[in-house]
């Protein structure tokens, strides 16, 4: 704005009630971080919080002396704020971490937007403080992902998921889709047998169910890995378009990171200096050291559908099999039998992507598998006796 823009009472009274206003932010944010540094144990973590701190202290004397040059003499009062007292008391430290992260968004859009109707020596304030906003949203968002050991062991544990589902892990796929088809088609042909003797028709919803089963699973399988896979490729588009328009602010997000994670700053620069050398590199290792993201890892949306569809025939042709030798009672008896089996030993097989002992799985999922289908079998005999 120019000076004769300055000049004017009414925008000259909007600029400094701004600029006061931006001061008692300032103020405020200082005050918060000193308290955070205060709570923090870490002594690497504690320095930058005090850091973010002093920092704040610079804009507030800034914005103070702007003050002064616009005529006022007397500073606004700080009054501490006891909501913001309580909710620091009463938070845990990634909780208020995350609140400095999300107000200092805040900050940086306040301020882009002030930059239209300020004077000029304010905008050049304005910018300043700006970046440094936007330095401290990064460097808070490196503590909130390396303050929470629960975030961090939720990071550890969407690697080892993508990384089993990369390899092994088709194995429990497979396990748990013949556990759905078994579950899912013992129930129908139980329900079946229970309301009618005739064994063809036991047999064709048999079928029925397990078509069915196996579709529904398969599609449900490629719709998940497919949601996944543009999940992941959006969140990888939007790291990579951080990096393309602000290099140097991740760059220094990422040194933080290797910093809190033990380096000295001259050894995370050196790394740092290392990975942003190589674009993809660089883009793979904030994602993945920012949201535990790997696009290698991704499983294949057609493979999953196929694992899932032909998983959950298998499991759901077992209980109809006997149907295609035997009639009536012993086609039942067989059926019922054959399932019981076939769910223990299902179960059994779970011990494989599980830490809980085979025989214990086991006699669970066989145990889950007589009530499901006393229950159904007896809804079948219910409806029975009041459908015909």
């Amino acid at each position: 704005m120019t000076q004769k823009q300055s000049n004017d009472p009414v925008t000259r009274r909007d600029v400094i009630e701004e600029v006061k206003a931006n001061y008692l932010r300032e103020v405020e944010a200082a005050a918060t971080y000193h308290s955070l540094a205060e709570k923090e144990q870490d002594p690497k973590r504690k320095d930058i919080l005090t850091k973010l701190a002093h920092t704040e202290e610079i804009h507030a004397k800034k914005w103070a002396d702007k003050l002064r040059e616009l005529g006022v003499a007397e500073l606004p009062a700080t009054k501490p704020s006891l909501w913001k007292k309580w909710q620091l008391r009463s938070s845990s430290l990634t909780t208020n971490l995350e609140r400095m992260e999300l107000e200092e968004h805040r900050n940086i859009e306040t301020y882009e937007a002030q930059k239209r109707h300020g004077d000029d020596s304010v905008n050049a304030l304005l910018s300043e403080i700006q970046e440094d906003e936007k330095k401290h949203a990064h460097s808070v968002r490196a503590l909130v992902n390396t303050s929470d050991p629960q975030n961090s062991l939720q990071i550890f544990l969407s690697r080892e998921r993508w990384h089993k589902r990369s390899g092994a892990g088709w194995i429990g796929d497979a396990i748990y889709g013949v556990n759905d088809g078994l579950g899912a088609v013992f129930g129908i042909i139980s329900g079946v047998a229970g309301f009618t003797s005739t064994s063809r028709v036991v047999l064709v919803s048999g079928l029925a169910g397990m078509i069915a089963s196996a579709l529904s699973m398969g599609a449900g399988a490629y719709l998940a890995a497919k949601s996944n896979r543009e999940m992941v490729e959006a969140e990888m588009h939007h790291e990579r378009e951080e990096i393309e328009s602000d290099p140097a602010h991740e760059r220094e997000e990422l040194e933080l990171l290797y910093q809190l994670k033990g380096f000295t700053e001259e050894e995370a620069e050196l790394v740092a200096e290392r990975i942003t050398s190589d674009k993809e590199l660089y883009l793979r290792t904030m994602a993945q050291e920012e949201l535990g993201l790997s696009e290698e890892q991704l499983p294949n949306p057609w493979r999953s559908a196929l694992s899932g569809s032909v998983s959950t025939a298998i499991g759901a042709i077992i209980p109809v099999l006997p149907f295609f030798f035997l009639s009536g009672i012993p086609a039942i008896v067989t059926a019922a039998a054959v399932s019981i089996i076939a769910h223990f030993l299902v179960g059994a097989g779970k011990s494989l992507v599980t830490v809980r002992p085979w025989w214990q799985s086991g006699l669970e999922m066989t145990l889950v598998g007589v009530i499901e289908g006393a229950i159904t079998y007896g809804l079948g005999l219910l409806g029975n006796v009041f459908l015909h």
